[in-house]
């Protein structure tokens, strides 16, 4: 039988180990938050406030990991329904969307889930040099697999193919990785950035020069084209961190990033919104226009735009669809808010 002093102190010294081990318990839980919070949204950016690409980022909708999707799955009824009722509410938008000639994918990534709309958005038509975008894809596939080497001047070209829309950059590109690698890498499942299921998408089928072959797409026989769907997904992709993976949507962002063309979608921007941080890649060539463009900015402005149109005064056009697609993601009750057609 242990004396009466002697059990007290055990008690004591039982008690004592009891409350260490919590405190080193809560300790623990503390430091572990810290250096892991909760994670950022699984359809939203993969990048932190602060970072040079999305200091911009000014709101975040939480969302546990599982909750990602792909676009295809992220079409929004009451979204789709505002964006045929824009368009139908101007007769020039939906004549040209009858006759083909006008294709636009839209994607709120304000909101929780995402909200995705299109119309004509497996439309596959010229699109001059957007698909630009797809080089950019595919040589950064090539460097993550080691079939093309990771040389500055390779980036500086892909600077100046992106920002400025170099051709003689782009060339050097389609040289360096090669067209059949690009459009494997548009092909390939993991991407499915052209899937003749849907009316194909993304293609470069010829150099930007008069000399070279020309490989037009199977579907369409399309040198340089694109589907406003596969369009939107290449940037979705892109922005939640999906494309290769999250350091190189990183990398292929820093490129999109600040363009040194002011027109289109972008020229309606600097008025709308001349803070906002835009990645974009367009493209023109006779009366065939197209733009996209992913945009962040304060409180609502963070989506996804993508025109395709053929007619004169397309870049016109696409200013205007800037507008009123920008009016449709407006909520209605901040100040200052863009009317809405229809």
């Amino acid at each position: 039988m242990v004396p009466a002093p002697e059990r007290s102190r055990l008690r004591f010294t039982l008690r004592l180990r009891s409350a260490s081990s919590s405190i080193g318990c809560v300790l623990v839980l503390v430091l572990a938050w810290l250096l892991h919070p909760f994670p950022a949204s699984a359809d939203g950016p993969v990048f932190e406030d602060g970072d040079d690409l999305t200091a911009l980022n000014s709101r975040r909708v939480p969302h546990k990991p599982a909750d990602w999707a792909p676009l295809y799955q992220r079409v929004d009824k009451e979204l789709q329904h505002k964006l045929d009722v824009e368009v139908a509410s101007h007769r020039r938008w939906q004549q040209l969307v009858d006759q083909h000639r006008l294709g636009l994918c839209v994607v709120d990534l304000n909101s929780s889930p995402p909200r995705f709309a299109r119309v004509n958005g497996n439309e596959m038509m010229y699109a001059a040099s957007l698909p630009k975008i797809a080089i950019l894809l595919g040589a950064y596939a090539a460097f993550e697999d080691g079939s093309l080497e990771e040389k500055p001047e390779y980036k500086d070209d892909l600077d100046q193919m992106i920002r400025v829309s170099s051709n003689d950059a782009a060339t050097r590109m389609i040289d360096a990785v090669g067209m059949r690698k690009i459009n494997a890498t548009l092909r390939d499942p993991a991407f499915g950035l052209y899937d003749e299921s849907r009316g194909g998408g993304l293609w470069v089928g010829k150099r930007y020069a008069k000399a070279g072959p020309r490989v037009g797409d199977p579907m369409h026989g399309i040198s340089h084209g694109a589907t406003p769907t596969q369009v939107c997904r290449f940037y979705y992709l892109l922005a939640t961190g999906k494309l290769i993976s999250s350091e190189r949507s990183r990398q292929m962002l820093s490129h999109l990033q600040d363009p040194g063309l002011h027109h289109k979608f972008v020229a309606e921007l600097d008025v709308l919104a001349p803070n906002a941080r835009t990645y974009r890649k367009s493209g023109t060539w006779r009366d065939f226009h197209s733009d996209s463009v992913l945009v962040r900015g304060t409180e609502w402005r963070n989506y996804i735009l993508v025109g395709l149109v053929q007619a004169d005064d397309g870049g016109k056009l696409l200013r205007e669809i800037l507008r009123s697609i920008e009016g449709i993601l407006q909520p209605t009750d901040w100040e200052g808010a863009l009317p809405v057609s229809g």
